[in-house]
Protein backbone atom coordinates (compact mmCIF):
# COMPACT_ATOMS: atom_id res chain seq x y z
CA UNK A 1 0.00 0.00 0.00
CA UNK A 2 1.11 3.11 -1.11
CA UNK A 3 1.04 6.38 1.58
CA UNK A 4 1.35 9.51 0.32
CA UNK A 5 0.83 13.22 1.82
CA UNK A 6 1.74 16.12 -0.42
CA UNK A 7 3.55 17.98 -0.60
CA UNK A 8 6.21 16.42 -1.81
CA UNK A 9 10.45 17.19 -1.42
CA UNK A 10 12.16 19.00 -2.83
CA UNK A 11 10.45 21.58 -0.84
CA UNK A 12 9.79 25.58 -1.07
CA UNK A 13 9.32 27.76 1.32
CA UNK A 14 5.40 27.42 0.86
CA UNK A 15 5.17 24.08 0.95
CA UNK A 16 7.32 23.39 3.58
CA UNK A 17 5.36 25.80 5.57
CA UNK A 18 2.28 23.58 4.37
CA UNK A 19 3.86 20.65 5.79
CA UNK A 20 4.99 22.08 9.26
CA UNK A 21 1.60 23.31 9.79
CA UNK A 22 -0.06 19.63 8.78
CA UNK A 23 2.00 18.10 11.28
CA UNK A 24 1.05 20.80 13.76
CA UNK A 25 -2.58 20.33 13.38
CA UNK A 26 -2.19 16.57 13.96
CA UNK A 27 -0.16 16.97 17.37
CA UNK A 28 -2.77 19.76 18.05
CA UNK A 29 -5.95 17.27 17.25
CA UNK A 30 -4.61 14.97 20.14
CA UNK A 31 -5.81 12.54 18.23
CA UNK A 32 -3.08 9.42 18.75
CA UNK A 33 -4.63 7.46 15.45
CA UNK A 34 -4.29 10.95 13.16
CA UNK A 35 -0.32 11.49 14.72
CA UNK A 36 0.79 8.29 13.95
CA UNK A 37 -0.37 8.21 10.30
CA UNK A 38 2.54 10.93 10.24
CA UNK A 39 5.25 7.68 10.67
CA UNK A 40 6.04 4.95 8.53
CA UNK A 41 5.02 1.76 9.39
CA UNK A 42 8.61 0.69 10.70
CA UNK A 43 9.18 3.86 12.77
CA UNK A 44 11.44 3.84 15.94
CA UNK A 45 10.70 6.22 18.47
CA UNK A 46 12.39 6.58 22.01
CA UNK A 47 10.84 8.05 24.94
CA UNK A 48 13.40 7.86 27.90
CA UNK A 49 13.97 4.39 28.42
CA UNK A 50 11.30 2.86 26.09
CA UNK A 51 11.48 2.02 22.62
CA UNK A 52 7.86 1.73 20.45
CA UNK A 53 7.78 0.10 17.34
CA UNK A 54 5.53 0.85 14.29
CA UNK A 55 2.56 2.94 14.05
CA UNK A 56 0.17 0.88 17.11
CA UNK A 57 2.68 0.71 19.96
CA UNK A 58 3.19 4.76 19.25
CA UNK A 59 -0.56 5.22 19.00
CA UNK A 60 -0.72 3.05 22.13
CA UNK A 61 2.07 5.45 23.54
CA UNK A 62 -0.28 8.39 22.84
CA UNK A 63 -3.49 7.34 24.13
CA UNK A 64 -1.98 6.59 27.78
CA UNK A 65 -0.18 9.77 27.57
CA UNK A 66 -2.78 11.86 26.27
CA UNK A 67 -5.65 10.30 28.58
CA UNK A 68 -3.99 10.45 31.83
Amino acid sequence: MTESRPPFPPFDAQTAAQKVQAAEDAWNSRDPHRVSLAYTVDSVWRNRDRFLHGRDEIGAFLTDKWNW
